[in-house]
């Protein structure tokens, strides 16, 4: 244990760089705020480099700390506000350590995200997809940064149960294709047909598209088949997060 007062600090003027995209993917880190965040993550067996606790975090989880952190700092409320996303931090930050890419065959159910740019839209999905069954989740080019503080505090720990990666869609479809799992797309198009009278799978992917535009044309020439939802009141559209969920827990076998 170790103890840091200043917000000057060398190395809280460093961890501070975190907040930025870039630097996060420089160090191949981020930053978790929140003791159930972190708790996921430690039952997940996530690399901590650093861990910051206030006299608050001690006061409320000293038990959990005393049997799982060999190695934290102790720092003022000062020092974790200023590398907190939020105005008021719970008292508890860690710097984890973004896990390696891994191959997958993809089997099971994937959610491929097409440029859903709203964080608080992107961790919802994932959380719904954990909660539906699904085994992983995409997130395409122009999806909001999984490690936004705000995507992570929207997933409310769900990116620890199931596997989550970035990657180009049309590189990746391909991949189900070749191995017989359909993609079904998302569009109100003539050929499209109503979810309800979709097959139930285990295993194919969903794509979900850009809260305004929808799915890109790019990647609806190559899904396999295309599904709307009926909407029976008189809103415009439904809200991404919200489809993606109905979607899931329909067509999940």
């Amino acid at each position: 244990m170790k103890e840091i007062q200043s917000s000057k600090n060398t190395l809280i003027k460093e961890t501070k760089k975190l907040q930025q995209k870039k630097y996060r993917q420089q160090t191949q880190s981020y930053l978790l705020e929140g003791f159930h965040l972190i708790q996921e993550a430690k039952a997940a067996k996530v690399a901590f480099k650093e861990v910051f606790i206030s006299q608050r975090g001690l006061n409320e989880w000293s038990e959990w700390i005393e049997e799982n952190l060999t190695d934290y700092y102790v720092v003022s409320d000062e020092v974790l506000k200023t590398l907190a996303s939020q105005p008021t931090p719970q008292g508890i930050i860690a710097v984890a350590e973004m896990p390696k890419d891994e191959e997958n065959d993809f089997s099971g159910a994937w959610l491929l995200l097409d440029n859903v740019q709203d964080p608080g839209n992107v961790g919802t999905m994932i959380r719904t997809a954990d909660a539906a069954g699904f085994t992983g989740v995409v997130l395409g080019q122009g999806s909001a940064d999984l490690y936004n503080p705000k995507t992570l505090r929207s997933t409310q720990g769900s990116l620890y149960h199931l596997t989550v990666k970035s990657g180009e869609l049309t590189e990746i479809i391909p991949q189900f294709q070749k191995v017989g799992h359909p993609v079904l797309g998302t569009a109100l198009d003539k050929e499209a047909k109503n979810y309800l009278a979709a097959e139930k799978m285990s295993d194919f992917a969903l794509v979900m598209g850009n809260e305004g535009q929808g799915v890109s044309p790019e990647v609806l020439a190559m899904t396999d088949q295309n599904l709307y939802i009926t909407i029976k009141g008189q809103a415009e559209s439904l809200n991404v997060a919200i489809a993606a969920g109905i979607l899931m827990f329909q067509l999940l076998k």
